[in-house]
């Protein structure tokens, strides 16, 4: 079955239905104008400094204040709104996308609720605080530089890898309304190879859940439970796969909640084949080549400027031949992920680092000396709050539990160069434990211990030379990092290998696939590819993509390149 994203022309902004695998007829944005304040108070201000479009951090233009929130900040929100007649039909839930970093909501001066931690969404019932006249405020606290909850590449120090730092609220933020008895959270677990979907509903209240696969109006299974956990039969449902993203629509009911979802038919894995792991989609040996993809959007930093904007960049990703994006220590809105499942690219997706202040000397040096740490040393590893590794789980787990339903999504890497990693071998096989049905890349880059289902090479400044162990999935999981500036840039070029001219540029992001992936292919039974980047961040001008979205090398020729990826890959396998 066939899906069409829908977006719609508004002057609210980002106004789509933000959560499509968990669909309600019940929708009130509050996106658009909000008042605002910095202060150094975390009581509720009384007076603001003007306004601020939601979801804009207030540090990027779209916001309309242009202002940096310091560590020892406080960040007011305040919106005044007036539910429609009927809207309330039992309860009201706020809805957050995502708001960085700690927070406390009040509705007419009482607390309803809070959240911590930068990238997840979270709900709170406002309901018993609501009057005809309703005021929503946000105070928030945001320190990047916080040890203790994950912060991304975000920093008050920025330069090559290092971002602008940004803060508050940065995704969607919209009311609805529930029965007294609703359906609270859906999990999702399809398997391809038993032709069934297993369905775990978490009911507020007490009702029996029927849930229905639709295609076309027409019911292609059902069933009821009394538990909240049923096994479907969907092997009538064509299967997922990025060559062919096959979707179909969930339509579950609780008493007089209805709501509406979908799912893909796929299962992931890797097996052997000639004595070499490969990464498996349905049981077929798959390439992954792909692009790494940090989510910086023009303009809006963490937040872009439109829906369809993001679509049209995920279909110009697929139209060039990749299949894969490692999402790169950030977390997008569903939305994104939902393209992702629509459009056929597979999501390796990076859990969000934090703790203290990494080495300058060990970031440096990794590239071209095999540096090998204990990461149970928490000291050297800036993890040695406990509190810090505590908060990482927490987020893992709750990382996991947002994008458990996303059908593309088929990796996690828990740990990238280092960064804030612990105990990665023992964090691997607990968060394996909870989500088995994906695979992991447990220390992507320079401290491999040996676990997970990747061997996860990063080569830089270097020739692509990397080794199979015969024991995991052989994959560079970074490389290239060419720079090219397309057009004027007045920042400092950070890159892997500079160049200024289009032509020459297009021929060594060529030669790297022909003389380095191709090669590897052949004799390692390399299995994927993830090039370094998708689109410029600030100094880093090395995406393929300048941040307005202007291809820079060649189009034909990056689909040809691509296509000899594939041929050479389908060669080794039938070795």
């Amino acid at each position: 079955m066939f899906f069409t994203p829908e977006f719609i022309k508004s002057d609210v902004p980002l106004a789509e239905y933000p959560r499509p695998q968990m669909k309600r007829d019940s929708y009130f944005s509050l996106n658009g104008k909000w008042d605002y304040a910095i202060t150094k108070s975390p009581l509720l201000s009384r007076t603001f400094d003007g306004d601020v479009t939601v979801p804009y951090s207030p540090e990027t233009q779209p916001s309309g204040v242009n202002r940096a929130v310091g560590a020892d900040d406080y960040l007011h929100y305040r919106r005044v709104f007036t539910l429609p007649s009927g809207f309330n039909v039992g309860r009201v839930l706020l809805n957050v996308g995502a708001c960085d970093q700690v927070c406390k909501v009040y509705v007419n001066g009482v607390e309803v609720g809070g959240h911590e931690g930068g990238y997840l969404p979270f709900a709170i019932d406002i309901t018993d605080a609501l009057k005809e006249e309703n005021e929503l405020r946000f105070v928030v606290r945001d320190d990047a530089s916080s040890e203790i909850y994950g912060r991304g590449k975000q920093s008050y120090t920025p330069g090559g890898i290092w971002y602008f730092a940004t803060s508050g609220l940065w995704q969607s933020v919209w009311l609805e309304s529930v029965p007294e008895v609703y359906i609270k959270r859906i999990k999702l677990l399809p398997d391809y190879f038993a032709g069934s979907l297993k369905v775990d509903v978490d009911v507020e209240g007490n009702a029996p859940v029927t849930v229905q696969v639709v295609e076309d109006g027409e019911t292609l299974a059902s069933g009821r439970t009394d538990n909240g956990t049923l096994t479907l039969d969907v092997s009538a449902c064509k299967p997922w796969s990025p060559d062919s993203p096959e979707l179909y629509t969930l339509i579950l009911t609780a008493g007089s909640d209805v709501v509406e979802s979908y799912f893909g038919l796929r299962s992931f894995g890797r097996k052997e084949v000639g004595g070499y792991h490969y990464f498996t989609v349905n049981g077929k040996p798959t390439f992954h080549n792909g692009l790494l993809d940090q989510g910086y959007f023009e303009g809006g930093m963490y937040t872009p400027l439109s829906n369809e904007r993001v679509y049209n960049e995920l279909k110009a990703v697929k139209d060039l031949g990749y299949n894969m994006l490692r999402k790169h220590i950030k977390v997008e809105s569903a939305l994104w992920y939902y393209y992702c499942d629509v459009l056929g690219i597979l999501v390796w997706q990076d859990m969000i680092n934090g703790g203290g202040v990494y080495s300058k000397l060990r970031i440096n040096l990794c590239p071209f000396i095999n540096l090998h740490i204990n990461d149970k040393n928490y000291r050297k590893m800036k993890r040695a709050n406990p509190n810090s590794r505590k908060q990482f789980m927490n987020e893992a787990y709750g990382l996991i539990d947002t994008l458990y339903n996303c059908v593309s999504l088929c990796l996690w890497t828990p740990f990238n160069e280092a960064w804030g990693q612990f105990d990665a071998v023992d964090v691997w096989k607990e968060l394996s434990a909870y989500d088995s049905s994906r695979l992991y890349d447990h220390a992507s880059g320079w401290q491999d211990k040996g676990g997970g289902d990747v061997r996860s090479r990063h080569i830089y400044f270097r020739k692509a030379r990397p080794r199979n162990d015969k024991k995991r999935v052989l994959a560079l999981t970074e490389f290239g990092g060419y720079s090219f500036a397309l057009g004027e840039h007045n920042r400092r070029v950070f890159g892997y290998k500079k160049f200024t001219d289009r032509e020459r540029f297009t021929d060594a992001f060529i030669r790297l696939y022909e003389n380095e992936v191709i090669p590897a292919i052949e004799k390692q039974a390399l299995c994927g590819t993830v090039y370094t980047q998708l689109t410029d961040v600030e100094e880093e001008i090395n995406g393929i993509f300048t941040v307005s979205r202007e291809l820079k090398p060649s189009a034909d020729r990056v689909k040809r390149v691509n296509e000899a990826v594939y041929e050479a890959f389908e060669k080794k396998v039938k070795e």
